[in-house]
C-alpha cells in the first residue's frame, strides 16, 4: 500500500471515529441540555413573576421548588377557557398562573416576537387585575450586543412594571416601546402605556412592541376574565377581594 493511500485511509478512519464519538456525545448530553433549557425558562418565569430577583443566586433545586410553589401551568383556548389535560392541545395557548397558597396573584404569557436579527423570546407577567404589567424577562434573542441586546438588561426590564395594557376606559392598547424617553416623546396621558426605548435600537423596540401587542391581543379573553374577577373561579381559586 502506498504512503498516500495509507494516509487517506488513516484520515478516513479518523473522521469516521470522530463523527461517531461526536454523535454519541451529542445524544448522551441532549437530556442534560434540555433540562438546562427548562430550568432557565423556569428561572425567567419566576423572575417575571417577581419571585426570583436578579441578585439572588438560586440552585436548580431552589428554582424547581419555587416554580412548584408559585407557578401553575395551564392551557387556554381562544375564548379564555381553561383546557383540561384530557382534551387535545391543538390551538391551545400556554398560560402560567402566579399563585401564593390558594390565591392567584397574576398570570404570565410567553412572548414570541420578531427581532432585528432573529426571534425574541420573553415572558410578560400581569397582575390579577388583568390590566397591569407585573414583570418582564427576555430569555433568548439575537439582537446586537450593546444596542438591541439591552432588552435583556435589568434597567430595561424594570421599566415594564406598573405599565397598563388597557386605558382607563377599559380599551385594550398593549404597551409600546418609545423612541427615547417616554417623558420626552409621548403625551403625558399615554405615559402609562409606554416604556423607555433603547438608544440605537429603534427597530428592536418596534418589533418587540409589535410582538407583545399581537400576543396580548390573543390573550385578551383571559385578561377580560381577570378584570371581571372570573378567572379565579374557573381556575378553582378564591376571588380577589
Amino acid at each position: 500500500m502506498s504512503s498516500n493511500l495509507r494516509s487517506l485511509t488513516y484520515a478516513g478512519v479518523l473522521c469516521i471515529v470522530c463523527s461517531l464519538l461526536l454523535t454519541a456525545a451529542s445524544s448522551g448530553l441532549q437530556p442534560f441540555q434540555e433540562r438546562n433549557v427548562l430550568i432557565d425558562r423556569h428561572r425567567n418565569i419566576l423572575a417575571a413573576a417577581g419571585r426570583l430577583p436578579d441578585d439572588v443566586r438560586a440552585s436548580t433545586a431552589d428554582i424547581e421548588a419555587l416554580y412548584a410553589s408559585h407557578i401553575r401551568s395551564l392551557r387556554v383556548d381562544a375564548v379564555g377557557r381553561i383546557i383540561p389535560s384530557s382534551e387535545p392541545a391543538e390551538g391551545a395557548l400556554p398560560l402560567y398562573l402566579i399563585v401564593e397558597g390558594d390565591q392567584i396573584e397574576g398570570y404570565i404569557v410567553p412572548i414570541d416576537a420578531k427581532g432585528l436579527w432573529g426571534p425574541i423570546n420573553a415572558y410578560l407577567a400581569l397582575d390579577d387585575d388583568g390590566a397591569t404589567v407585573k414583570g418582564f424577562t427576555v430569555y433568548r434573542h439575537a439582537e446586537t450586543p450593546g444596542l438591541g441586546g439591552e432588552i435583556e438588561k435589568k434597567r430595561f426590564r424594570e421599566n415594564w412594571s406598573g405599565k397598563k395594557i388597557v386605558t382607563r376606559q377599559g380599551k385594550f392598547v398593549s404597551v409600546g416601546v418609545a423612541k427615547g424617553r417616554v417623558e420626552d416623546v409621548i403625551p403625558k396621558d399615554k405615559h402609562e402605556h409606554y416604556v423607555d426605548g433603547i438608544s440605537g435600537a429603534t427597530l428592536t423596540g418596534k418589533y418587540l412592541a409589535a410582538g407583545i401587542r399581537d400576543t396580548l391581543n390573543q390573550y385578551e379573553p383571559v385578561a377580560v376574565k381577570f378584570r371581571k374577577n372570573l378567572m379565579h373561579e374557573v381556575a378553582g381559586a378564591p376571588p380577589r377581594q
